[in-house]
């Protein structure tokens, strides 16, 4: 697909970076679910837990939403009303999908440095840096997901950027990367070195990726940490491992059973956080955020984290599973969020899926 403004420099040479999830949205993605697949057994409960999240996302913000048709939009608007969404705050896009995991598959944005508009007739203030989805090196559904950047794109008229190094387009989900917004990213080897389960871009190395962060997403300042958490389908991705909460600051999870499977991985990414430098050569704050018992379904561990919250506007979503850390982490995180009200959304049921509330949403930056 051609760059849509016609030119070959990618966006950070075009004065684009990446913004962190907490400065000011324009919007939220969120891909109505549709395939039961992602929860057999257990579909019924998900719409009425998306309908939730989008009610207390529109308190601050649009929520743009993915739908198939008029029927599957028919639905989604009845159960909005249903549990007393504004439906002034919700937009629908007819745009199928594969799956409702619109973090990893869905428009990922970037905006002009200083957030300051260009000269008229110089380009956009904001714009899409065009990764390529193949549903983690996984699935075989993913065709229409991997659509909908460039489709975003159109929808809003904002320019789209196809991410490339030596002419080889890049695979990069949402979920494999945080941001905070000054230059430094997370990021797993798990993820994104694996040469053996579910290689993403076979013949990138660490420099290579590092590159392509840099040109693509405006950030020089890669830190590597190593594994992900157990039960994970995505093969390490980091929203299920560490964030930013600030520009300076990260939480990351900890297990204190050493019997449990994460303790050992999850150690050893502590120690080689608190041992990093920032952009600007400072060390993080680094905070623990503890992770509920093991959530078990069918014999098979999910990949249950509080990590896997999501920063909109006026509040923080966070899962939680019926767990004694419930408590702990809506606390901790309420502590690092004093400007925003902390949420607890009940997720035994998303998770069954591998995935929970920062895995739904994709954030839009206001220009």
């Amino acid at each position: 697909m051609p760059r849509t403004n016609g030119t070959s420099h990618p966006p950070a040479r075009l004065g684009y970076r990446m913004p962190a999830e907490w400065e000011p949205h324009a919007a939220t993605w969120i891909a109505w679910p549709h395939n039961q697949r992602d929860w057999p057994g257990k579909f019924a409960a998900i719409p009425w837990a998306f309908a939730e999240i989008v009610r207390k996302l529109t308190l601050g913000e649009r929520v743009r939403i993915l739908v198939h048709s008029a029927a599957h939009e028919a639905r989604a608007d009845e159960m909005l009303s249903r549990v007393g969404v504004d439906r002034a705050q919700v937009e629908f896009f007819r745009f199928a999908t594969d799956r409702a995991w619109t973090r990893d598959f869905g428009p990922l944005f970037v905006v002009r440095r200083g957030g300051a508009k260009p000269a008229r007739g110089r380009g956009h203030s904001r714009a899409i840096a065009g990764f390529r989805f193949n549903a983690w090196a996984r699935y075989s559904n993913w065709e229409r997901d991997a659509r909908i950047p460039a489709r975003a794109a159109k929808a809003l008229r904002v320019p789209f950027y196809p991410a490339r190094i030596d002419g080889q387009d890049v695979v990069l989900e949402g979920g494999a990367i945080d941001v905070n917004g000054r230059g430094s990213i997370l990021v797993t080897e798990e993820c994104l070195l694996s040469k053996s389960v579910q290689a993403r871009n076979p013949g990138l190395g660490r420099a290579e990726l590092e590159r392509v962060f840099a040109e693509n997403l405006g950030v020089t300042n890669v830190l590597w940490l190593g594994k992900g958490l157990a039960g994970d389908d995505t093969h390490g991705h980091i929203d299920d491992l560490a964030r930013f909460v600030d520009p300076r600051t990260i939480v990351i999870c900890q297990e204190k059973n050493r019997r449990d499977v994460n303790f050992r991985a999850l150690k050893e990414n502590r120690e080689r956080l608190r041992s990093m430098r920032l952009e600007d050569g400072s060390r993080p704050q680094v905070v623990e955020l503890p992770l509920p018992a093991p959530v078990v379904f069918h014999g098979q561990r999910l990949p249950a984290s509080y990590a896997n919250f999501y920063i909109s506007n006026a509040c923080v979503l966070v899962p939680t599973f019926n767990d004694p850390n419930d408590r702990i982490a809506l606390g901790t995180l309420s502590e690092l969020f004093p400007k925003r009200t902390v949420v607890g959304i009940h997720a035994v049921d998303l998770v069954w899926g591998y995935g929970t509330i920062h895995c739904l949403t994709q954030q839009e930056p206001r220009a």
